[in-house]
């Protein structure tokens, strides 16, 4: 009995140890992995190890053994000397931990085909938490985190050709201040719409908690729609679009309610007083709006046919009207310097709802400047958008033929790139700015795009590679997803998280990751350290920790595409 007795103790005493706090030198993704799909994780000890063990998260019993694969050299971008412990062989549902002797064990994750659907759920309901206008409420899963309607009324700026009050309710926050910018939403909203459109099988029956939800409609649609009635506030009559609305300068951190500046529709400041580059973005945007819509509500797809039309019109008026902040504005500028790639992106959607030729003759005219090369979409360049929806609308030959051809040879350097990094990702060292987890979920979105094109299993394991590292499979072993996995960043620059009284941030929300650039106080603090290591979770570091509509945006498009599973 007494021998019993011991070998009970021995086994809970064992149990204890690996139950020991996880060790930020073992990376993992803190959602999970697909159970077909490849699984690894990434060690960085301060000495080489050579085994590790995968244990049951309930019991720390041995599910598998294996070898960890040599030390890499030091990686440029993180300083680290990396070792992969691949256990992808293992297929069987559940919760686990790995442990590596000699170092420690990591954070728990699972194993299961719907392991990236609650991460889905948070980062699609993330955008119900920026709505402008309205009171948001999260509800009993989230208590406390709601705000009042804000930013009821507005009123036009002397710099927009018009005076007086302005429509101003509705649409999205656009980062961590309450701003609202057109040139953002468009990339923001287009790939949105282009997640449904490719993945409505996938996603379209997802319930989001929302206002309207049970309205008939997706969710993802209904909340979408939100910030496309804004953005049809933002065009004139003549068809134009200014380019923002906010106040003169950033509010201080409070709820949005307790914003009281004025919000102002802001314009150029001189005639036309609207910008080429918000008016091309409105133009794609309520063109893919106008064909994604129809089947739920005509006359709100006609509406947004009729404003790309308009816009488009202008458009080809006042191709190169550009936007910077006039005197007296210190917002944010989105001061894109140049318009023809949203020109671009236009006539191709407007091409692919309407059928129109003149559109199509327009896209054939001027795709070849920006065929060449392509790479991920961004609100700066937003003309890969264009060339893929006239392969993916099933345009004619050579263009088609020609943007494949771009598309699939450019998928093959970032999957080449990826397997050579040591973390798995498609990230080059000068990828590390302002932003760059954004940059990462858009490459994960290039590679599925060119998977829709020409399906190879590299370019989703690619993309999977670009998810694990936003999850947690990084050099910090940090979820940059929060209220995402064991260890997510806390500390957003984000008025709502920072000016509210609850502990932890608003969920579901995308930092913005490393940058090299010391762009704020808090990073100019840092000491000179490798481009992936510059990041810190603080709420002052902007640079590094802000959050925004557009960063979130790839990261919907990618979890829709995984949900569910392979």
């Amino acid at each position: 009995m007494r021998a019993q007795e011991a070998c009970v103790t021995v086994f809970f005493l064992a149990a204890a140890a690996f139950a020991a706090s996880p060790t930020l030198e073992i990376k993992v993704d803190q959602a999970g992995y697909l159970p077909d799909a490849p699984k690894l994780a990434m060690v960085a000890g301060q000495q080489p190890a050579t085994t590790f063990t995968l244990r049951r998260s309930a019991d720390s019993s041995i599910a598998m053994r294996g070898k960890l694969d040599p030390q890499s050299d030091v990686d440029p971008d993180t300083g680290d000397r990396v070792q992969t412990a691949d256990f992808t062989a293992f297929k069987q549902r559940g919760r686990y931990y790995i442990d590596v002797p000699g170092i420690g064990r990591s954070w728990d994750f699972t194993i299961a085909p719907d392991v990236y659907d609650r991460v889905f759920y948070l980062a699609a309901r993330s955008y119900y938490g920026q709505r402008c206008g309205i009171a948001v409420d999260l509800g009993p899963e989230f208590p406390g985190y709601k705000h009042a309607a804000c930013h009821l009324e507005g009123a036009y700026h002397a710099t927009s050709g018009k005076s007086g009050p302005a429509p101003s309710a509705g649409g999205w926050h656009d980062a961590g201040d309450y701003g609202r910018y057109v040139v953002n939403s468009g990339v923001t909203t287009g790939t949105l719409l282009w997640a449904y459109e490719l993945y409505a099988s996938r996603i379209g029956k997802v319930k989001l908690n929302l206002p309207e939800s049970g309205n008939g409609v997706p969710d993802l649609l209904n909340e979408i729609r939100w910030n496309l009635r804004w953005m049809l506030t933002m065009q004139d009559q003549d068809g134009g679009v200014w380019q923002k609305q906010t106040s003169e300068k950033f509010c201080g951190f409070v709820m949005p309610e307790k914003d009281k500046l004025i919000s102002y529709i802001v314009g150029t400041g001189s005639d036309p007083f609207k910008s080429s580059c918000a008016t091309g973005d409105l133009a794609a945007v309520m063109a893919i709006a106008g064909r994604i819509y129809q089947p739920f509500d005509a006359k709100f797809s006609q509406d947004c046919l009729t404003a790309a039309r308009k816009a488009f019109a202008w458009l080809e008026q006042h191709p190169a009207v550009l936007y910077r902040n006039p005197s007296g504005i210190s917002t944010g500028e989105y001061g894109d310097r140049h318009c023809e790639d949203e020109a671009l992106w236009a006539a191709a959607e407007l091409w692919r709802s309407t059928h129109d030729e003149r559109y199509e003759r327009y896209f054939l005219d001027h795709y070849t400047s920006f065929a060449a090369t392509i790479n991920p979409p961004g609100w700066t360049n937003v003309a890969s958008l264009g060339l893929w929806t006239y392969v993916l609308g099933h345009g004619s030959d050579p263009a088609v033929a020609a943007i494949r051809k771009a598309t699939i040879e450019a998928a093959g350097r970032f999957t080449a790139r990826a397997r050579q990094n040591p973390y798995r990702t498609t990230q080059t060292s000068s990828n590390y700015v302002w932003g760059s987890n954004g940059t990462v979920g858009n490459y994960a979105l290039q590679l599925l795009v060119a998977n829709a094109m020409e399906p190879k299993r590299e370019y989703v394991d690619t993309a999977l590679d670009n998810l694990h590292y936003l999850l947690g499979r990084n050099t910090f072993s940090l979820c940059w997803v929060t209220r995402v996995g064991a260890n997510p960043f806390r500390h957003p620059h984000h008025r709502p998280s920072g000016a509210d009284e609850n502990a932890e941030p608003w969920p579901g929300l995308l930092s913005g990751g490393p940058n090299h650039s010391r762009q704020d106080p808090a990073m100019r603090k840092l000491p000179d350290l490798p481009p992936a290591k510059m990041y810190l979770d603080e709420q002052e570091s902007y640079a590094s920790n802000e959050v925004a509509i557009n960063w979130n945006a790839p990261l919907v498009f990618v979890l829709a595409a995984l949900s569910g599973g392979f």
